[in-house]
């Protein structure tokens, strides 16, 4: 069975990521966060695998 991906809205990627709107913007634009993906003509979200993936980079980035 396939599993479906969760899709992040802007309010809980600041959460989890605690960095704010401003800046996650600014490293998707310089490529340094996964690209949003265009749900509606207003709405974008994140999938929660690219951004976990993110967090787990940065973890392992730090540790080194």
């Amino acid at each position: 069975m396939m599993s479906q991906a969760k899709i992040m809205r802007l309010k809980e990627v600041i959460e989890v990521t605690g960095l704010s709107r401003t800046t996650i913007y600014r490293k998707v634009k310089a490529g340094e966060f996964p690209q949003r993906k265009q749900l509606s003509a207003r709405s974008v979200g994140w999938l929660e695998s690219d951004v976990t993936a993110w967090i787990n980079q940065c973890s392992t980035v730090g540790a080194a």
